[in-house]
């Protein structure tokens, strides 16, 4: 496939907002939307968090669930916050200390699971 017969999905967005088409509309309503709610969220970042808590209530997941995947989410932060400060890179680096972590907590190399 050539560079000029596709394009990633922000060129993809752009193309969309420039079609002089009826039927291009509800689209066009819909990135308007989101692009107005991520601004919401960059004024006030629990709506992620609350954003984040009914898209997985939508696909099913309990409440419970839901609240220790957002917990995870938290720690992860915190974890990778901290090796960030200590200097370690992202990458390769991460991916050895998280197989490590997982190893010695779960009894389970993360690298076992990848395809």
């Amino acid at each position: 496939m050539r560079q000029t017969d596709c394009a990633d999905t922000e060129r993809l967005l752009r193309i969309i907002q420039f079609v002089p088409s009826p039927k291009a509309e509800p689209f066009k309503r819909w990135l308007a939307k989101v692009g107005y709610e991520r601004i919401e969220e960059t004024e006030d970042p629990e709506r992620a968090f609350d954003r984040a808590m009914e898209t997985y209530l939508k696909k099913g997941y309990s409440k419970n669930w839901v609240n220790q995947r957002l917990k995870s989410i938290e720690a992860r932060k915190d974890l990778t916050n901290e090796w960030e400060l200590r200097g370690v890179k992202k990458g390769l680096e991460y991916s050895i200390l998280t197989d490590e972590i997982t190893r010695h907590g779960l009894e389970y190399p993360l690298s076992n699971t990848k395809i």
